[in-house]
């Protein structure tokens, strides 16, 4: 999203965002010397919540339109007789604060920069919709999105065909739900050939690996647990994204599940005569694997080392006849990719 801020000493508005690597700065409106600073603050605080909802429009697809947006700018719900008509669209009722302060400014030339700049802005989120990360659509890279970019998926696919281990561009070329539902994939196929190669079960690899190098083992091997009751890397990784995202909003994601856990821990406490085990077992339980603030991104490098974890047991347990681990998993992923269609 844009954030927005009145430069003082300029006297002007500037909007500021996120690219996944840094952020980017743009000053849009100088500001006439008769518009307050209160007012310029009060306008940049109603175009950083306009922004932050109508990028919900891609980080939630189908739960918003930007049909009524622009209109609303010009003409907005205006105070009458002490009433004031309130959207039930939280988007549309946020371009109408937009276009309640402009018209409070009573700048035209303010007012007409304002809408270039909101158009800008949604332009930007559809293009980011459509899989195109460039100009100013690169502020995805620093969103989690419930949803993934076809086109992002295989943008993906190619980076760890490359480097089957993955690499920064991961993070600064792609969307990482995209890239999370392809270094799923890749996780699969080198758990399968690190399996093979060794003997352990695909899903024990990873707690294996943590014995030679300190992994965040436990959200990896939740993938290939989903992947081998038949998931598909798009079906699991939305999923634990979705759920994560549901937890960023306070509430549970899934009750009965977690009620499940609670009862586990409950039967298993009662065999132990130790009052603080029951209290240990219960703060371990989580309503989401992943970081609620950064979902995608948290699972993306959870997934990127567990593909690291299965090449340090390959490294250790394999014998000189065994292939290159590199080229055995990108052979394995290419020969599975009706997976990730």
């Amino acid at each position: 999203m844009t954030t927005y801020a009145f430069d003082e000493g300029r006297h002007a508005i500037v909007a500021v965002w996120e690219t996944g690597s840094g952020c980017v700065a743009s000053g849009f409106a100088e500001l006439a010397g008769e518009v307050s600073g209160g007012a310029a603050q009060h306008l940049a605080q109603a175009m950083t919540r306009l922004s932050a909802q109508a990028w919900r429009a891609y980080t939630r697809p189908a739960e918003h339109s930007f049909a009524n947006v622009v209109r609303a700018l010009s003409e907005p719900n205006l105070p009458s007789d002490g009433m004031l008509d309130v959207s039930y669209d939280p988007l549309e009722e946020c371009a109408h604060r937009v276009g309640r302060v402009l018209h409070e400014v009573g700048d035209a030339e303010l007012s007409r920069r304002v809408g270039v700049e909101v158009r800008a802005e949604l332009d930007a989120i559809e293009q980011a919709g459509l899989g195109d990360l460039t100009g100013r659509a690169r502020q995805a890279l620093a969103l989690t999105r419930a949803d993934a970019s076809p086109v992002q998926v295989q943008a993906a696919d190619r980076i760890l065909n490359r480097d089957p281990l993955g690499g920064a561009s991961l993070f600064t070329e792609v969307e990482p739900a995209a890239a999370a539902i392809a270094a799923a994939h890749w996780l699969q196929a080198a758990a399968d050939v690190t399996s093979e190669t060794t003997g352990y079960e695909t899903t024990q690899i990873l707690q294996e690996a943590d014995g030679i190098e300190a992994l965040a083992h436990e959200t990896p091997t939740l993938v290939l647990e989903r992947l081998e009751l038949g998931l598909s890397p798009y079906e699991t990784v939305t999923g634990l994204i979705r759920g994560a995202m549901v937890v960023a909003e306070g509430r549970i994601p899934d009750l009965d599940e977690l009620l499940e856990h609670v009862t586990q821990a409950e039967t298993l406490a009662r065999f132990h005569d130790d009052p603080g085990f029951r209290s240990a077992l219960l703060k371990e339980l989580r309503t989401t694997p992943l970081d609620p603030e950064r979902p995608a991104h948290d699972l993306l490098e959870d997934l990127l080392g567990g593909i690291r974890g299965c090449w340090l047991i390959y490294q250790e347990d394999a014998s000189e006849d065994d292939g290159d681990f590199a080229e055995e998993v990108r052979a394995e992923a290419n020969a599975c990719r009706e997976r990730l269609t």
